[in-house]
């Protein structure tokens, strides 16, 4: 036990923290069953008392955010985060007690029911401490630096997380989720409460050393040193060889449980395979993609995939969606489409971009941030079934293939006697057990899923919380591009133009890219990733539309990016901008969350950036970036998974790949080959002599001179600006497209 955590001891009187493996991922708080044994209400019994008498609000009611909005009724004197609670803390000399969580946050809902909603609670929170507030979609840089603190403890991330700070936010004691009252080794919150309250009175020199502590560990771990480790095969062949001792040979994906996807580590796989046609690194990413496909971990009525699976199997789902995951899932499965020629894999990411377009629109623009796991008074109910309502929902012609197939009744899938849909066997084996001809069995499966989400729909539905977060719905953009390259539907390309638009010219704040939307109206600042993010989406959409002022566009981003957030001395990005809100540290992200990291797509932006501009401006900032992060990488690969494809790129002898047509000519039966290949290092040009040429030609050098054959269309593909020879012929592009280079040897 480390000298932090006996002080910890000390103050608290009695040993809270269990030591565990840190992990960058929201946890089911243990010992908790992954469905909550107190379900949250509806919201709207939060709004009175036990009586029936309506509660009053508190500050939080006059926010925007749908999180603090959850909690403007509790009796909590809850205040936002700013100035007005830390002078208020300082002037009474009061500690700190900060919530952190999101609205769709199961295990948030639960600890406001039993313990926000709890009038004696609340009355011992009001006397003793200033209770603050915060929306981590909203603060995301605050959010990260209080989750290090609770992680440098010992306890492992997760929402809500709960930390105790000094008036002048240093945190000198965490966690996650607190029970109402004692849970084996769980003290509950209460007791919590009173016994720190007591601490800060009786021992305020140890609550000052143990906050100093951490403070200090915050510096070492969120803005380190300096780096100057130069990116090596190794980095890569360790990270695979770290994947493969954790990967789940029987149900795929990484570790035991709770499972969550980890899209960024198979990409990682994806990559290597390109690189060394390694077939145990495909094959990992293949059973993977195969078990969370079929699981309750997807959706298979409505579409998307749900956060995480408590089980090993997939089988039962932490139910809420978020808009992050899928736009990471839907390009994973398309690029193994692409790898494999599997038309399910191809299927699974349509399915998901169809859930986004249908469920996660805004009216405004753009995409809302997650659904709730909660509905109807529970967590999972809009999405469980007996066999009697599938039975009424599909008729008794359709029941008997709905049931088998999915699993409606099978043992270690069910949610209070209701079944999760996940699928038990292929097809054509349901098929052949119910005496059923293949092309029927599809037919009456599509069918099924029809009738299935028309019953749903009459279910009371999830909340939705309806922000538009930039940098997800970035990342949206980017898998909605795969998806128009993929699986050439004019839908997907209209609807990433359409947000690509938004992030580009509405969501703002003043000349500056906002962090988030809600009903069109734009607030905050954006942070790395959604700069980085909103760049590199702007990078795919010139990739898809040949329009060179998109790439103007992610030349804009990526020096307003350098300009606000580069550390100009030791390289890198910072999370916040020089200019915004001085906390407790200035951090420097590196790794992943449910989200690459800022400083991954930063650098990765600045890589594409110089394969097209041949400025060397962008060479020089990847170079600083990729030693400055070096150590990280070295030390922690699997933990920076979307720094490694930059790692790749680097390794690599990119691909510059240009597509001339004549004027009025059609390029796309090229374009077309050259946009679905994957091919992830690379930079690709679509365009027509002419005017279209001359205007990229302006932004791209090595585009001059490239002419359109024999008056029809034509393909280059160049590696460091030397060019095999020019073809007419896609057959030719695609293998030629398929020649990868080796990893160097070292």
């Amino acid at each position: 036990m480390t000298t932090w955590l006996l002080r910890a001891v000390a103050v608290a009187a009695v040993v809270w923290i269990v030591a565990t493996r840190i992990v960058r991922e929201p946890a089911p708080p243990p010992p908790a069953p992954a469905i909550a044994a107190v379900p949250a209400p509806p919201p709207r019994t939060r709004h009175l008392l036990p009586d029936g008498r309506p509660r009053h609000t508190n500050r939080l009611a006059r926010e925007s955010s749908p999180y603090l909005q959850q909690h403007a009724h509790n009796p909590v004197d809850w205040y936002p985060w700013g100035p007005e609670a830390f002078a208020r803390a300082a002037a009474e000399n009061k500690p700190i007690l900060l919530s952190i969580g999101y609205s769709t946050c199961h295990w948030c809902h639960v600890m406001a029911e039993e313990s926000f909603d709890d009038e004696g609670v609340a009355a011992f929170l009001n006397a003793h401490y200033v209770a603050v507030k915060v929306d981590r979609e909203e603060r995301p840089d605050v959010d990260a630096i209080y989750m290090a603190a609770v992680m440098s403890m010992g306890e492992s991330g997760g929402w809500p997380l709960t930390v105790w700070l000094t008036p002048d936010r240093r945190p000198f004691y965490g966690g996650g989720y607190y029970p109402p009252a004692t849970q084996g080794r769980r003290p509950g919150f209460l007791q919590v409460l009173q016994r720190l309250e007591a601490a800060w009175r009786e021992q305020p020199g140890t609550i000052d050393a143990a906050a100093a502590d951490v403070v200090q560990r915050l510096t070492t771990q969120l803005a380190p040193a300096a780096g100057d480790v130069a990116p090596d095969p190794e980095m890569l062949r360790r990270a695979v060889a770290v994947l493969q001792g954790r990967f789940d040979a029987a149900h795929g994906g990484f570790d035991r449980r709770p499972k969550f996807p980890r899209p960024l580590l198979l990409d990682v796989l994806l990559r290597w395979h390109r690189r060394t046609a390694d077939p145990e690194a495909l094959a990992m990413v293949t059973r993977s993609l195969e078990a969370m496909a079929a699981g309750g971990l997807h959706d298979q009525v409505g579409g998307g995939f749900h956060r995480y699976a408590p089980d090993a199997g997939w089988r039962v789902p932490h139910f809420e969606k978020m808009l992050v995951d899928n736009a990471l899932l839907a390009r994973l499965y398309l690029d193994a489409a692409e790898v494999t020629g599997r038309d399910d894999f191809a299927a699974t990411g349509r399915d998901v971009l169809d859930w986004m377009l249908r469920e996660m629109a805004d009216p405004a623009g753009g995409f809302h941030a997650a659904i709730d796991a909660d509905s109807d008074g529970g967590e999972g109910r809009a999405y469980t079934w007996t066999a009697g309502e599938v039975t009424a929902a599909v008729g008794p012609d359709l029941a008997p293939l709905a049931l088998a197939y999915f699993g409606v009744g099978a043992a270690g899938a069910e949610v209070d006697g209701r079944s999760v849909l996940h699928v038990v066997a292929p097809l054509a084996a349901v098929a052949a057990q119910l005496g059923l001809a293949p092309g029927d069995a599809a037919a009456r499966r599509e069918a099924v899923r029809d009738r299935l989400r028309a019953a749903r729909d009459t279910r009371p539905r999830p909340h939705v919380d309806r922000k538009v977060i930039a940098g997800w719905n970035a990342l949206a953009v980017s898998a909605l591009v795969r998806g128009a390259q993929v699986l050439r539907d004019p839908r997907y390309m209209v609807a990433a133009t359409r947000t690509g638009a938004l992030l580009a010219e509405r969501l703002r704040v003043g000349d500056r890219l906002a962090r988030s939307a809600l009903g069109g109206v734009a607030s905050g600042r954006a942070v790395l990733e959604d700069q980085a993010a909103a760049a590199g989406a702007f990078l795919d959409l010139a990739e898809l539309t040949g329009d060179p002022r998109w790439l103007a566009r992610a030349v804009a981003h990526q020096e307003e990016l350098d300009a606000r957030f580069a550390d100009a001395e030791r390289g890198g990005w910072f999370r916040t901008p020089a200019d915004g809100e001085a906390l407790l540290v200035r951090e420097k992200p590196d790794w992943d969350g449910a989200e690459p990291s800022g400083s991954a797509l930063a650098l990765r932006n600045a890589q594409r950036l110089h394969l097209l501009t041949s400025e060397p401006r962008w060479q020089a900032s990847a170079a600083r970036a990729l030693r400055a992060f070096g150590p990280a990488l070295r030390e922690n690969p699997d933990h920076l998974a979307a720094m490694l494809a930059a790692v790749d790129f680097a390794l690599d002898a990119p691909k510059e790949i240009v597509v001339v047509a004549p004027p009025g000519g059609d390029p796309a039966p090229l374009a077309e080959v050259a946009q679905r290949a994957f091919v992830p290092n690379r930079a690709l040009v679509v365009t027509r002599e002419g005017d279209d040429l001359a205007a990229v030609a302006a932004l791209v050098p090595w585009v001059a001179g490239k002419t359109a054959r024999d008056g029809v269309a034509t393909a280059y593909v160049c590696e460091r600006q030397v060019c095999r020879q020019p073809t007419n012929d896609p057959a030719e592009l695609a293998a030629e497209l398929a020649r990868a280079a080796p990893l160097p040897e070292g």
